[in-house]
Order: structure tokens, then C-alpha cells, then sequence
């Protein structure tokens, strides 16, 4: 176990002392959290291999399951891929800094941990001057998965990752709320027409109106078939294992808003009834008549809704829920992204 230290940081004007401490302990060899403007981070040099060994067994996280590289201006692309076509070059300016990440193909100073055995890169450049003063203070890529627990909701406050990551991290940035609160999206830029890999926090509508033509893989919308990711195509976090996950069972309900809520409304007395379990709505709207242990209003836009999701996935692990019934969505704009994280994390979804 190591010693981890908490400093708060501020997110506008990050005080210049606390990013050479946090600098210096990644140029070490350590682990420092910190935050982006999509969720927390845990971040290692990405070019050192032993340092990178560290996240995973941090996290407890699969050693095939992909890391995204960080950096802190486009030219450093350079120093982590082969070669950046124009194409690329042109979604890198128009979205970064931003919550969009791009598979491209990883020059031989990357190191294979760092994307679980593969020969492509995962990179993006996150819009927090925190992490981005982090990132050019210590000079080399930062790989980052979220800072948490391997399938755990990911952490959008410094608290989630003390509550995963203690004793496993050297330092903690605490920087406030993430802005955003689900991850970014992933495009592989390797095919010849692009594939949507992730559903993130840049929605699949503005990706496809600057880059032209492009795929979803199945996984984002069948997260939890795993025909659809056994068979090589894992390029990006989050495609192979079960991720977001709380400690409740989770159970998705889809269809026409009436009957959603009378079926989940149904299934909360059956389940307190009949199995004695704390049970724990999640819903859009205020006006409902739900009988439940705990009700979380989650926010009825897309953008409140994916600030709020890990927060409540956390808040009733906390309150030893047994059982959250949440209502689905559209799968359009920042729906997409969030029904993937439901159905990620979900034992049952129910389509009426």
C-alpha cells in the first residue's frame, strides 16, 4: 500500500506548485488522478512500461483492455503514431481540446502495454486546464484510463476515486466535478470509413457532420454480446468487459413512456414484496407516482443526465440498494452514449 495524498487544485488557475508535484511524481514512475472535463483520470507516463504496469494493477484491469494516451498539443502525435493524414489532422482541429478520442496507428516509442497488445493507439487531448497543465508540465504522453475500481462507475468527483483507488495511487488532483461525466467518444480512424467504437460525451450526430461517413460498431448498441467484440476488434476501452457498473443489480426498462413507468412502478412492489430488497428508481421526470426505497431524479435532458448517472449509481451503493430500475431513452445525440453505460452496466433490460 502506498501513501496517497489529496490536494485541491484549482480548476480555473491550477497552481503551478501543485502541477510540478503531480509532474513529477508521473515523470517518477507513479500514478497521479486527476480530472478531465469527461470523468477522472489515472494517469502513468505512457511511455514507460513499468509505470503503465502500475494503472493496471491499480484499477485491476484486464491487461488487453486498451489505454487512451493524453497529450497536450497536436504535435505530439509525432512522438506516439506513425503518421497523421490530413483527415485525421482535420478532426484533431476541429474537436481538440475536446471529449473525442481517435484509434490511429502507434509508433514503435509506444509501448504495447499501453494498448493492450495491439498496434493502434488510442489519443485525445482533454479540455481541462488541469490536466492539460499536468500534461505539459511533465513533457510526455499520459495514459489514462478512468480512476476507478475495473468495472466500477467511473469516478466524475475526487471522493469516487479516494473511495477506489486508496492506498493505490500517489496523489489525488482534487479539481471539482467533472464537467461532463461520461467518457469520451471513440472514433478508429484506421478503417476506411471511420467506426464509432464509444459513445461519449461528443455526441455521434457532430462527429458525423465534420468527418463525413461514418459506422457504429454493434457493441454500442449490444454492449454486453460479446460476439460482437471476441473477435480482435477490442481497439477501444470498454468494448470486452463490463464496465460502469454499481454493486446493485440494474435493470434497463425501454419503450412507450406510460408503459415504462407502469412496468417499473410493477416491478418495484413486486421486488420489495416478494423478495424483500431495496430498490432504487432512477427516472427523467418528477411526475411519477413510483413506491421505492430511493428515488433519484436524474435529470430529464441528456447533458444533466450524464452528469448525475455515476453520481447516482455511487449514491445508491452507498444507501446498500439492491436493486435500481432505471427508464430508458433515445438512442439519439448524448442518449446514445448514456444507454450504452446503462446497458454496460445492466443485468436485464426489458423492451415493451
Amino acid at each position: 500500500m502506498v501513501h496517497t495524498s489529496l490536494v485541491k487544485i484549482n480548476s480555473k488557475n491550477p497552481e503551478r506548485a501543485k502541477v510540478e508535484l503531480a509532474a513529477n511524481i508521473i515523470l517518477n514512475g507513479g500514478l497521479v488522478a486527476f480530472p478531465t472535463e469527461t470523468v477522472y483520470g489515472l494517469g502513468a507516463n505512457g511511455l514507460n512500461p513499468a509505470a503503465v504496469k502500475g494503472i493496471f494493477s491499480a484499477k485491476g484491469r484486464p491487461a488487453d483492455n486498451p489505454l487512451i494516451m493524453h497529450i497536450g498539443k497536436i504535435n505530439d502525435l509525432n512522438i506516439i503514431t506513425e503518421g497523421v493524414s490530413e483527415r485525421e489532422l482535420k478532426i484533431a482541429k476541429k474537436f481538440w481540446p475536446g471529449p473525442l478520442t481517435m484509434v490511429l496507428r502507434k509508433s514503435k516509442k509506444v509501448p504495447k502495454i499501453s494498448t493492450g497488445g495491439l498496434d493502434t493507439v488510442a489519443v485525445r487531448i482533454p479540455n481541462n486546464k488541469i490536466s492539460l497543465s499536468l500534461i505539459r508540465a511533465a513533457g510526455v504522453p499520459i495514459a489514462a484510463p478512468s480512476a476507478n475500481t475495473s468495472g466500477r462507475p467511473s469516478p466524475t468527483r475526487a471522493s469516487h476515486v479516494l473511495e477506489d483507488l486508496h492506498g493505490k495511487v500517489d496523489l489525488i488532483l482534487d479539481g471539482g466535478r467533472s464537467d461532463i461525466g461520461l467518457e469520451s467518444s471513440i472514433i478508429d480512424m484506421t478503417s476506411p470509413v471511420p467506426v464509432l467504437l464509444r459513445a461519449g460525451g461528443l455526441t455521434y450526430e457532430k462527429i458525423r457532420r465534420a468527418v463525413g461517413k461514418v459506422s457504429i460498431h454493434p457493441s454500442v448498441y449490444f454492449p454486453g454480446d460479446r460476439s460482437f467484440h471476441d473477435n480482435g476488434t477490442h481497439k477501444a476501452p470498454g468494448m470486452r468487459y463490463k464496465h460502469y457498473s454499481p454493486k446493485a443489480d440494474l435493470i434497463i426498462v425501454e419503450g412507450p413512456k406510460s408503459k415504462v413507468r407502469n412496468k417499473i412502478d410493477e416491478l418495484s412492489k413486486q421486488i420489495k414484496k416478494f423478495e424483500c430488497k431495496k430498490v432504487c428508481i432512477v427516472c427523467r421526470s418528477h411526475n411519477h407516482n413510483y413506491s421505492a426505497d430511493l428515488i433519484k431524479f436524474v435529470g430529464s435532458d441528456f447533458e444533466t443526465f450524464g452528469r448525475n448517472l455515476y453520481d447516482i449509481f455511487r449514491c445508491a451503493d452507498y444507501n446498500k440498494i439492491d436493486v435500481i430500475i432505471a427508464e430508458g431513452m433515445e438512442y439519439t445525440n448524448l442518449g446514445l452514449a448514456l444507454m450504452n453505460r446503462l446497458k454496460s452496466a445492466a443485468k436485464q433490460v426489458i423492451k415493451l
